[in-house]
């Protein structure tokens, strides 16, 4: 049953990092738009459309160091402008979350030769390293200080001195990695002269230690910096580094640096100026400023205010040389797209009406046309869309609509081509390439709809279902019914849940039904699987929809999946009621903690995950977004925490964490505990030694999880029909 559940977890697996990746990465584009790079056999080679005709750029050879006998092993890599030179990246390591630090090394491809980067320094320990603009330096960060030298390795210097782990230069702490998505944070100027980067003071932010007891005779403390709701988060602030002098002119940004975050910041093109995105701590006020280098002058030009929260800016492109930029905003109630002129004085509204944009694909001002993901009718699904740049022009859908599903594309820097890639809860993800322009697969052999053909119909038969709660809520979801369903039967169900506003669940996509955690086929032994999605979910149901949940985590969330839950369980016969379970990791974790505890007559047995079981352990950033500032009051945060629930337990319930989680710290499990011995109730808990958030470090893990997880459903929920 092992072999079964791993052999079906690594191809679900594959398939979602396969999206992933996708996403994360893009197709390396050459400047021309007409062909990309690519690492294949070790080697990089260009791949130019739309005949695919392979050109190797970079051989092994060259990528043999003197007196090596092997060449190195591409993680990434970035071709300068002129395509004579490539930066490699090799021996990652991971950060927190991805591996962001590893070695360099320079290919270049006229005199044949590779050089190592930042050689003088330790093994693995180069962040982000970039090539200037003129292809003349490489700059990188190490140990938290910015670096610059020459392409071929001479004339090191340091940039910053000052560096240590709670004086950040370049890059980014914890937290704002974690919650902002930040981690490369320095930017070379477009004449090559200066680096702009961000430097995080962190000296004043607390540890939180976890303690290793299994390492060694004597446990040791593990110290992460770590601000938690209600601390001061770090200080930020931007500097421009003058290359020749290593000078740092700090730009002089209005407000308080420790009660401000700059989660962004861009040099404005063919100029001396950056444009940063400041937000105050509550993240309910973001200004946008134009800065000069020189000086360091920073004028304010555009303000947005929300009785929620703002996020940190997604899309910055300049237009009419440099007289307008855009930015993406909810405002006006929907996730839309607007031409700001530089002064701030004029907004023009490109996407109009009322629907949300998802994601901006591509912004084509030669031919007046912005590309984006949106999908206004069904908000379980994806598709591409485009309109006029000059907000004069109507929605039109670019995705074929006899593919229902989620699509994603990568286009092109001309719109000639692009990467089309379909999936769907019953299609396994498919990639064609495209000639964009004429809306054509390059090759029927390679297009989807021949791919299609050869997949043959799917097995996986899963139910999108709409469902208004009591209080007049409409929900998506899906559901997963067992083999042999028989509606004159009785089936127990199975919620999956997460309920915060960092994930959607009901999504139409490969994996909707499938239960990545349960030893077996849930389908074949007889279970109904469902997952909805509420109010604060990220989907694109307007504004009002998402930001609903703002100081209502764990209340409106918790109640929109149990009335939804009740909906179900009393219009349909063949659900039985005595058998509910409900299950998340995470936020839904926590989601399940609180369905458990605020609506017990509801749920029976439940699996809770790296829960927050007190939402004041959380950190700063995120809590803080959605729940707002503690002060004066921390009420919203107690009325959200599972723990002020926790007497009420009547079901059976199974706690899993890891003590090393340094994201979802094991105070919570610990605290949660105490609330539950304190009311005496009795359940069950599995803490894993060590693992981290994912709980998947150390042989053995991944299986025995699933194992434990298994085997307490099957126990308190059984499978099968009645």
């Amino acid at each position: 049953m092992i072999k079964n559940f791993l052999l079906k977890l690594s191809v679900i697996c594959i398939a979602i990092c396969l999206l992933i990746e996708a996403k994360a990465q893009g197709v390396n584009w050459a400047k021309d738009g007409s062909s990309y790079y690519q690492i294949a056999g070790g080697e990089i080679v260009s791949v130019t459309l739309p005949k695919n005709d392979r050109k190797t750029i970079i051989s092994r050879a060259l990528l043999t160091p003197a007196g090596k006998d092997n060449s190195i092993a591409v993680r990434s890599f970035q071709l300068s402008d002129d395509g004579t030179k490539a930066l490699i990246y090799t021996n990652s390591k991971k950060v927190w979350r991805y591996d962001t630090r590893g070695d360099y090394w320079l290919a270049d491809l006229t005199s044949n030769k590779l050089t190592q980067i930042g050689k003088d320094k330790p093994v693995s320990s180069l962040m982000f390293a970039k090539l200037s603009p003129d292809g003349n330096k490489v700059a990188y960060v190490s140990k938290h200080n910015l670096y610059v030298e020459n392409i071929d390795g001479s004339a090191s210097k340091a940039l910053t001195t000052d560096g240590t782990d709670r004086m950040i230069n370049g890059t980014f702490d914890w937290v704002y990695e974690e919650e902002f998505d930040c981690r490369d944070g320095f930017r070379w100027s477009p004449d090559s002269k200066s680096i702009a980067y961000w430097q995080i003071d962190a000296t004043k932010i607390k540890n939180f230690l976890m303690i290793d007891n299994t390492d060694s005779i004597y446990p040791f403390t593990i110290p992460v910096e770590y601000p938690k709701v209600g601390e001061n988060p770090s200080a930020c602030k931007i500097g421009i580094v003058d290359i020749a002098s290593a000078k740092t002119n700090w730009v002089n940004v209005p407000g308080d640096n420790i009660q401000h975050y700059i989660p962004r910041m861009e040099w404005i093109p063919n100029s001396n100026e950056i444009i940063l995105q400041q937000l105050n701590r509550e993240q309910n006020q973001s200004k946008l400023f134009i800065c000069n280098a020189q000086t360091g002058a920073a004028n304010a030009v555009y303000t947005e205010t929300d009785k929620a929260w703002i996020d940190a800016n997604e899309n910055w492109k300049w237009l009419n040389d440099n007289k307008e930029f855009t930015v993406v905003t909810e405002k006006d109630g929907w996730k839309h797209l607007y031409r700001i002129s530089r002064d701030g004085k004029k907004e023009t509204l490109v996407t109009k009406g009322n629907y949300d944009v998802i994601d901006i694909k591509l912004i084509d001002e030669k031919n007046n046309l912005v590309y984006f993901l949106a999908s206004p009718t069904n908000a379980t699904q994806k598709y591409l869309y485009k309109t006029k740049l000059d907000g004069k022009g109507k929605l039109e859908m670019v995705t074929p609509s006899v593919l229902p599903g989620t699509h994603n594309y990568d286009i092109s820097p001309n719109a000639a081509f692009a990467r089309h890639s379909y999936n769907s809860s019953v299609i396994r993800p498919v990639t064609e390439w495209m000639n964009f322009t004429a809306g054509n697969p390059l090759s029927m052999d390679g297009s989807i709809t021949t791919q299609l053909t050869k997949q043959g119909a799917s097995k996986n038969k899963v139910e999108f279902f709409k469902v208004t709660t009591e209080d007049g809520i409409e929900m998506d979801g899906w559901m997963k019914k067992p083999e042999n369903f028989n509606p004159d039967k009785k089936y127990p169900v199975v919620f999956y849940v997460y309920g915060e506003p960092a994930s959607q669940t009901a999504a139409d996509t490969y994996g909707a039904g499938f239960n990545f955690l349960y030893n077996g086929d849930m389908a074949k032994d007889g279970y109904i699987y469902i997952s909805m999605d509420n109010r604060g979910a990220p989907v694109p149901k307007g504004a009002t929809w998402r930001k609903s949940i703002y100081k209502n985590i764990g209340t409106l969330n918790i109640r929109d999946q149990a009335m939804a839950a009740k909906k179900l369980l009393a219009t349909n016969s063949f659900m039985d009621k005595d058998r509910v379970a409900v299950w998340g990791w995470s936020g839904g974790g926590s989601s399940t903690l609180n369905l458990m505890f605020q609506y017990p007559e509801i749920y029976k047995t439940g699996i809770a995950i790296a829960a927050v079981g007190n939402q004041l352990t959380y950190d700063n950033i995120y809590q803080e977004r959605y729940m707002g500032t503690p002060f004066p009051s921390k009420e919203a945060y107690v009325k959200g925490s599972p723990i002020t629930y926790a007497k009420n337990l009547k079901g059976n319930l199974l706690y899993i964490h890891g003590t090393g989680d340094d994201n979802v710290h094991y105070q919570n499990a610990e605290m949660l505990i105490n609330e539950l011995i304190k009311n005496k109730k009795v359940f069950q808990l599995m803490s894993y030694p060590n693992r981290t958030h994912s709980i998947s470090e150390g042989e053995g893990t991944s299986e025995h999880l699933s194992l434990t997880y298994t085997k307490f459903l099957k126990e308190n929920c059984p499978p099968g029909a009645k």
